[in-house]
């Protein structure tokens, strides 16, 4: 069994280990019987502080009974207790062998009595005890600091309060949550014994052992009168519920009444409370009455080592005490375990037509995040709430949930993008609103948070649309939680940290650099533990400085960078053009180590692809050990870690790692996390917001989630990455058209930003739709069926569409392998516009799926890009560039051969030709350059030229967005 600590004010530790059937020696506390007379007897026993904050003494008066017969009354009831709280512990600990609970005791003083007696009997039944004791003066704000630290501890499942009465004030017991308070004291476990609701509240220990003995009274106490005198306070409400629940009939009066002698010996028991140190005469007890006081002093009995008849009161206490603390923990298990949603849909009211999406957004009004997150079953200590209407949700949930089986998981995809647009977004978040608003399905959305690049310049928000939205809308275009700062200020970390290294190894000695890496303090070199960790990958087997040879120094403190071999770049968050190539190192301080090199844009990072691709903070924190930022002179892998800079990027990605939860429109859950660029990177929101949302959901729930661009390639990277990253398995892809899109796949004209559509595009034109179905729409499809996985068209509608035309695209979509297609009308009508949709998902969800990747991951670099192409794109071959192949045959020699591949190409064609519409074929697949992901895990093909860094436009969206600086509103936004 666990020791527990014990903090005092002094600072000093002291351990006590409860163990059970053990002996305590030390101090404890009994009072002396008082004489008898008229053969009554007075027992008096220690015990803990009454629910006042009192230290108690008991008498107990049975009438003309013996001690003996007393002390058999007592622990008659005190081995029933105990006995029944050791199998309640047992049992607790049979579903759960880790948990071991923790009674933490607050007190005013350093007295042990009080200690040896809850320690007692907390080990005759099994559990620790933690004491915290404070100054007798302690301010009301030292209290509260150490409930506070109690109340976040989960391994404290019961506090209670040893404290004067003066120190029990209003902001003390609200501050006690209710659910660790084993004493019944708080607010709220008041309010729910009084109504009678004891499922998750406590009874004062000390009104339960009262009532106990009236209960075990010789004469049966049903019906019988009980004469509480002094009842103030929390614990005469307690016992007068207690007494009435058990059938006898309680009275109050006080001390000062002249009739107290009539009404005493009417009683047929009589109950003392409060502060009082009068005795009752024992002539107006009526023979056979049973007296019990509870006085607010305690006296010490050095000798009371064992439990008897003269302590068995306080001991039958404090075996209550221990009994809430072993119901909070089987409480507290319940409430890890999983709940079940009682999720409140947000009421939508159309309008039409449609208004814009800003106002859409901003006429709904989300509700409190704490209330979403309690709706579908987050504890409140898993959320970190970002303002009211967002919140990070941390990774513990996994822990918590996961003997939970998972949910469905749902994949979004489209055919290849045009500048017509497809609507993934609105497509995925009106699915969600439908299974969960109105089919009353679990559901999830997971969606990448957008870069600020495209908001302000070209593309605009990415929320969604129409009555189909992620809520506010603001909040998700813009910061959000500043996951995309934290990736910018750790990609920028390592930048710096490469220029400063190259300088400071230029510039000085191996002695020198030894002596500044590993300096002396106090006399004394030590190694950092990631230099060890350094040392051990070059071979070193040694921890002391001094014991390094010249030529061991030398290898340790060069990196040796060749400048012209970095390939890692600064990011920003915005679309600067004239960031694609710059000169750094151009100030006399920086000697002459002049350079070019560049900015990405921030999601284009290596660091945004890791933080989607990583299943734990561990793992994360491995990939950003493992990036590689360049190539030593002598053609050696440079990593983050040989740097020394992977800790601290690790910190600066703690919170980032954790996704954020907000809401549509109706009020169903969304997972906003990580937004990697699809044609550059894999495209796809994180690892573990899928995860989380899968447990959340339950085994009959759905998380759906988006994949980039075309089902080309945000698809092919979500199942041959991201599902190996995560071990998970989808069930279905939903592959969004529209007909606009189609027409223009199957040879409608080009279109131009800002310029009116052709006629095509605006009337039917049935020929053109059959041309796109037949072309792109069943070369996606069966892209999809290569893995095995079952596809449902969503057709989004757009008001020019033509019935006939709807018809047509559903028929030929069924036609080429398609499940099912249906029409969608979210963006007008919401979640109720996608019901056809939603049922056709869980349709094919209840159906058996046979997943499987499109290459063995240990095939040659080369054969897995060819698969790609050859099965997935449509080319006929590959064709390598004597850069491709040198970088191939690199690769191979470090051993990153075995990676997933991730291919770099035009998001506006199957092909590598972005003009080239439909399905093209015929044509060979250049690859230009191979570069490789080693933190994030793949190898990246360069398919042409691709660029990382967005331009803006002439006119971008930034001029019209705006904020009225009066009511804080923004405006332009879409």
């Amino acid at each position: 069994m666990n020791s527990s600590i014990i903090r005092s004010a002094c600072g000093s530790l002291r351990i006590h280990q409860a163990r059970p059937g053990s002996r305590v020696s030390g101090l404890s506390r009994r009072c002396p019987p008082v004489g008898a007379a008229n053969g009554r007897l007075i027992l008096r026993a220690a015990s803990a502080t009454t629910s006042s904050g009192t230290s108690p003494k008991f008498a107990v008066n049975f009438g003309k009974r013996s001690q003996k017969e007393d002390g058999l009354e007592c622990d008659s009831s005190l081995r029933e207790v105990v006995q029944s709280t050791k199998e309640a512990l047992v049992a607790l600990q049979r579903r759960n062998p880790a948990i071991q609970p923790v009674l933490a005791i607050i007190q005013a003083g350093e007295d042990d009595s009080l200690l040896e007696t809850n320690k007692k009997m907390a080990g005759k039944i099994g559990l620790n005890i933690t004491q915290i004791c404070l100054a007798k003066d302690c301010s009301e704000d030292e209290i509260i600091e150490e409930v506070l630290k109690l109340n976040e501890d989960p391994r404290v499942h019961g506090v209670y309060l040893h404290l004067p009465p003066a120190s029990l004030t209003n902001r003390v017991l609200n501050t006690l949550k209710p659910e660790k308070d084993v004493d019944g004291i708080s607010y709220l476990n008041m309010g729910r014994l009084v109504q009678g609701d004891l499922n998750k509240g406590f009874v004062p220990p000390i009104a339960s052992a009262v009532v106990d003995l009236l209960e075990k009274h010789d004469a049966p106490m049903e019906g019988r009168t009980v004469l509480m005198i002094g009842a103030e306070g929390p614990l005469g409400v307690a016992l007068q519920f207690l007494i009435e629940r058990s059938g006898m009939v309680a009275l109050k009066s006080h001390w000062s009444l002249k009739n107290l002698q009539s009404q005493v010996m009417q009683a047929d028991a009589v109950v003392l409370l409060g502060t009082e140190n009068i005795d009752i005469p024992p002539t107006w007890v009526r023979p056979g009455a049973a007296v019990i006081r509870c006085e607010p002093t305690l006296e010490t009995d050095e000798h009371a080592t064992e439990m008897s008849s003269k302590s068995g009161l306080g001991y039958l206490t404090a075996a209550y005490r221990i009994q809430n603390v072993v119901r909070s923990s089987s409480l507290w298990l319940q409430e890890q375990q999983y709940r079940p949603w009682r999720l409140r849909s947000l009421k939508l009211q159309p309008l039409t037509p449609v208004p814009s999406d800003i106002e859409i957004s901003r006429a709904q009004t989300p509700k409190p995040v704490d209330q979403l997150a309690e709706e579908i079953g987050l504890l409140p200590e898993e959320l970190e709430a970002y303002g009211r209407s967002k919140a990070k949700v941390r990774l513990s949930l996994l822990d918590r949930l996961h003997t939970q089986p998972d949910g469905k998981y749902i994949l979004v995809a489209g055919i290849t993008p045009t500048p017509l647009g497809e609507g993934k977004s609105t497509v995925t978040i009106g699915l969600v609103q439908a299974l969960s608003a109105h089919l009353k399905l679990n559901s999830f959305a997971c969606l990448r948070q957008p870069s600020q690049g495209p908001t302000f310049g070209v593309k605009g928000g990415a929320a969604g649309g129409g009555y189909a939205q992620v809520i506010p809308m603001e909040e998700f275009n813009l910061h959000l939680t500043g996951d995309i700062h934290a990736i910018t200020a750790a990609n920028n970390l390592v930048a710096a940290a490469i220029d400063a290294r190259m300088l400071h190894e230029a510039t000085q000695s191996d002695k020198a650099l030894f002596n500044r890496l590993v300096p002396s303090v106090n006399g004394v070199r030590r190694f950092s533990p990631i230099q060890i960790a350094r040392l051990r990958r070059l071979g070193i087997n040694k921890i002391d400085p001094a014991s390094l040879t010249p030529q061991e120094v030398s290898t340790f403190v060069r990196l040796d960078l060749d400048p012209s071999q970095i390939t890692w770049q600064r990011v920003v968050d915005t679309n600067d053009r004239f960031l694609r190539k710059i000169t750094v190192g151009q100030a006399n301080t920086e000697k002459g180590q002049i350079r070019e090199t560049g900015f990405d844009i921030a999601v284009a990072s290596e660091i945004m692809a890791i933080l989607a691709l990583a299943d734990s903070l561990e793992d994360m924190k491995n990939r950003l050990a493992r990036m590689v930022v360049g190539t030593s002179r002598s053609g050696q892998p440079v990593t983050a870690e040989d740097l020394g800079v992977s800790g601290a990027l690790a910190v600066l990605m703690k919170d980032a790692i954790k996704p954020t939860l907000m809401q549509t429109l109706e009020g169903t859950p969304v997972f906003v996390h990580a937004g990697p660029f699809a044609n550059i990177a894999h495209g796809n929101s994180s690892v573990l917001a899928d995860k989380l949302a899968l447990k959340l959901v339950g085994r009959d729930g759905f998380v759906v989630t988006e994949a980039g661009f075309g089902a080309d390639i945000g698809m092919e990277k979500f199942f041959n990455i991201k599902c190996r990253a995560s071990g998970l398995r989808p069930n279905v892809v939903v592959l969004v058209a529209t007909v606009r899109a189609l027409k223009m796949h199957g040879g409608g004209p080009n279109v131009s930003a800002g310029a009116p559509l052709p006629r095509e595009y605006i009337d039917e034109n049935l020929n053109l739709v059959a041309g796109g179905c037949h072309s792109n729409l069943r070369k996606q499809i069966q892209i999809a069926h290569l893995f095995g996985v079952p596809v449902v068209v969503a057709l989004n509608v757009f008001k020019t569409d033509t019935q006939a035309e709807i018809d047509l695209v559903c028929q030929i979509a069924k036609e080429c392998g398609a499940s099912e297609a249906v029409p969608c009308h979210h963006w007008a009508q919401g979640g109720r516009g996608s019901l056809e949709l939603a049922q056709a998902v869980n349709d094919a969800a209840s159906r058996p799926s046979d997943f499987q990747f499109l290459y063995n991951i240990e095939m040659p670099i080369v054969e897995k890009i060819r698969t790609i192409a050859q099965k997935v794109y449509g080319a006929d071959d590959i064709e390598l560039s004597p850069e491709a192949k040198a970088k191939i045959d690199y690769y191979n020699q470090q051993g990153f051969s075995s990676l997933p591949i991730c291919m770099a190409k035009t998001h506006l064609s199957l092909s590598h030709m972005p003009e080239k519409k439909g399905a093209p074929t015929g044509f060979v697949l250049p690859i230009r350059d191979v570069r490789a992901s080693i933190g994030a895990g793949f190898i990246y093909p360069l398919v042409g030229t691709m660029s990382t860094m967005p331009g803006l436009p002439t006119r971008p969206c930034f001029y019209d967005i705006d904020l009225d600086p009066v009511t804080e509103e923004i405006t332009g936004l879409f």
